[in-house]
């Protein structure tokens, strides 16, 4: 019984090497300095703080925010805005992109109202086209919203 367990452990070991190997040829370090900018990797879930448009196409990084502190190997402080005071301001690095400047690239956060529990109202302007989808059993109305634009 021993001997199984002592090949069992053989194996296991062969097995994890093999995939640290592979993983280290992808491994790529990423340091950042303190007083360089980093976009923030916002979530696209439901019911998660989206900024500009809804759903799958809201952005998926918010304009630059300066490095403040280094915090271990992979986590950095960043300096936020009063209105995300909410968040935690330490993220892992994988959250961060580096900041080339563009202003293409920056979504204004001004225009946006973030509630308490990390929501914000849009309201419609206009309603653009409706139109009834039938199945066997069931209708359902489509209607296609203008949404007011808060970057502009």
């Amino acid at each position: 019984m021993e001997d199984k367990v002592k090949l069992i452990m053989d194996h296991l070991k062969v097995t994890f090497d093999r995939k640290k190997s592979y993983d280290d040829l992808k491994y790529r370090a990423i340091e950042y300095v303190v007083g360089d900018f980093m976009f923030l990797k916002v979530s696209s879930w439901k019911k998660v703080l989206n900024y500009g448009h809804m759903g799958k196409l809201s952005s998926r990084f918010i304009r630059p925010y300066e490095v403040l502190e280094h915090i271990g190997p992979v986590a950095y402080r960043l300096r936020l805005p009063y209105k995300l005071e909410c968040i935690h301001a330490v993220f892992h690095v994988w959250m961060l992109r580096k900041y080339r400047s563009d202003a293409f690239h920056v979504i204004m956060m001004s225009d946006v109202e973030v509630h308490n529990n990390l929501s914000y109202e849009e309201e419609p302007i206009n309603i653009l086209s409706s139109d009834l989808s039938v199945l066997r059993n069931k209708s359902i109305l489509l209607v296609k919203v203008l949404w007011h634009n808060h970057n502009t």
